[in-house]
């Protein structure tokens, strides 16, 4: 999903495996597998898509997955997990006019811009609204854990600023 860590996406990379993002929900990682006719999908929470075995997210069914894996690869879950780096992603939740959108303030977009460029491709930001509160979600990931947290608590501050807090 929109949420998967970056790490992951540059660990299947690296290894030539295609990796997508899709909105948060089972609904959205099923329908951009069907499009691109991939098996296996899922979301940070760990809600794993198996499709050749179900079509929601079913934990037993993904720890199967998971075991059959292991011992195909002859290795533990330690030693697999090994091959990814999972990134520092810090989430701040700015509580908004119910709404609003950040995205269309031009010193919101500017702060992004300018946070994106600083982490250039070893790092992501991804600002969205709440589907279930009035929040504006703000979060950034990458290598560095504390210019993560630098850039999260500036971007939530750029959101604050343009007058979309309560």
């Amino acid at each position: 999903t929109l949420m998967s860590n970056l790490g992951l996406e540059h660990a299947l990379g690296a290894r030539g495996i295609e990796f997508g993002r899709a909105s948060v929900g089972d609904r959205y990682v099923l329908e951009l597998m069907k499009s691109r006719g991939w098996l296996l999908g899922g979301e940070n929470s760990g809600h794993i898509i198996c499709r050749d075995r179900t079509t929601t997210g079913d934990g037993i069914i993904a720890s199967l997955q998971v075991l059959a894996a292991m011992m195909q690869a002859g290795r533990n879950l330690h030693e697999i997990k090994q091959q990814m780096a999972k990134y520092p992603q810090i989430l701040i939740n700015v509580e908004t006019v119910s709404g609003l959108n950040p995205m269309q303030d031009p010193k919101v977009q500017s702060a992004v811009a300018e946070v994106e460029a600083g982490l250039d491709k070893r790092g992501r930001v991804l600002l969205r609204k709440s589907g279930t509160e009035p929040v504006i979600r703000v979060m950034v990931e990458g290598e560095n854990r504390e210019e993560v947290i630098r850039a999260a608590d500036y971007l939530a501050d750029a959101v604050r600023a343009c007058g979309l807090s309560a």
